[in-house]
């Protein structure tokens, strides 16, 4: 699409150079020219009183497609080593939700493993399993993983699909986007659907964490959206639901390339911070990486894992693997103690979902407080290890 001034209609009243707020008009021997400033906000076309501003499209722009055929919700359920990964659960219980709400099917679509892990989607809510057991898609590989899905989404054309924000989720499913030629929108933490359209509404952090941005893809389907893991909450798990396991062909499926060894990171850590039921968190506040000592005793004394904000992992006392927050991990565990964290947005937006906030902290203003389920004001190189003792003295 552009913008252009009919130079036959216009006037050169000038109206719509004080309309455009990035001084992309100019008068040029009496007539309005528009220049390459121009962000096609179209406040121009509304003040001109001749009409003589009008969007036109030009070749190669995208027009709306038809979206009437797209119905259903689809998750993507990833795995690894052959275990659906925790985010699928996660995702069918969002998808339950919105699919009810929509009152359509929800799908889940599954690469790689049993048949056993395709009936545990539908007791976590799934009407229909997608399944490919072929020994392709036993490792995650980018090429035969979005051509499959490409191809599912193509035939049987659903109106949303889920996956996701994980280092496969991130990897394939922005491929799919391109070729199926829609929207993405990644990162998400909250997903509702807009009554008046039925559009998905698709939530998540911007500008640094600092506002809230709600995307939707109106003309082009299916509208597609990665969202964080531990953000969404589980389903209802019915032993008793039944669904029906379509089996998947590879026929014309190639990749040139093939994955021959997955190697995995080695850590200290031996809790997966973001299956962590109980995770205890250092900020700036902490002051070194010896503090980071102290948390990993309370850690283990409450069998939890070790979280950290930004600041400390930019500080070096500890490794980015625990960093918690917008660039970090999302956890949602059931107690999260946050100590000597000021609570940035950018931080809170990682844990706020927990189900109890312990924080402590010597400023009595820290924003950490403001999502606290119970607030400690105090040193933590006092409070904490006060926590260690009592504990080690109930334990015995």
């Amino acid at each position: 699409m552009r913008i252009v001034v009919n130079i036959e209609k216009c006037t050169g009243c000038e109206q719509c150079i004080d309309s455009c707020p990035f001084t992309a008009i100019v008068m040029q021997e009496g007539k309005a020219f528009i220049n390459e400033y121009c962000q096609f906000c179209k406040a121009c076309i509304s003040v001109c009183p001749e009409g003589a501003i009008i969007e036109i499209m030009e070749e190669g722009d995208v027009q709306k497609a038809d979206i009437s055929d797209y119905k259903g919700v689809w998750v993507f359920a990833e795995q690894r080593d052959g275990a659906v990964s925790s985010v699928a659960y996660e995702l069918l219980g969002a998808g339950r939700r919105l699919a009810d709400e929509l009152k359509t099917e929800l799908s889940a679509v599954l690469f790689g493993s049993t048949e056993d892990a395709a009936k545990e989607l539908i007791k976590w809510g799934a009407d229909r399993v997608y399944h490919c057991n072929d020994p392709m898609f036993e490792k995650f590989n980018d090429e035969p993983y979005s051509m499959l899905l490409t191809r599912l989404i193509n035939e049987h054309k659903p109106e949303i699909v889920l996956a996701g924000a994980t280092s496969i989720g991130r990897s394939f499913i922005p491929r799919v986007a391109a070729k199926v030629r829609t929207g993405l929108t990644a990162d998400c933490t909250a997903l509702e659907i807009d009554r008046d359209s039925g559009n998905l509404l698709q939530i998540r952090p911007a500008f640094g964490g600092n506002i809230m941005a709600t995307i939707l893809c109106p003309n082009h389907r299916p509208q597609i959206a990665t969202v964080r893991p531990r953000v969404m909450k589980r389903g209802e798990y019915n032993a008793d639901r039944n669904g029906e396991i379509i089996s998947v062909s590879v026929d014309n499926i190639t990749s040139r390339t093939k994955v021959l060894e997955t190697v995995k990171e080695i850590s200290e850590c031996m809790i997966n911070l973001q299956e962590a039921e109980v995770i205890v968190s250092g900020g700036r506040g902490i002051g070194d990486a010896k503090g980071f000592k102290m948390l990993q005793e309370l850690a283990e004394a409450l069998g939890g894992a070790v979280g950290a904000s930004r600041a400390a992992v930019d500080e070096g006392w500890i490794p980015y693997s625990h960093q918690v927050g917008q660039t970090g991990k999302t956890v949602c565990p059931r107690i999260y103690i946050a100590c000597g964290i000021s609570g940035a947005v950018q931080h809170l937006v990682g844990m706020q979902s927990s189900d109890i906030i312990i924080a402590i902290n010597k400023n009595i203003e820290a924003p950490i407080f403001n999502v606290a389920t119970y607030g400690i004001v105090g040193d933590v190189y006092e409070v904490v290890p006060l926590l260690i003792k009592k504990l080690k003295e109930a334990k015995q």
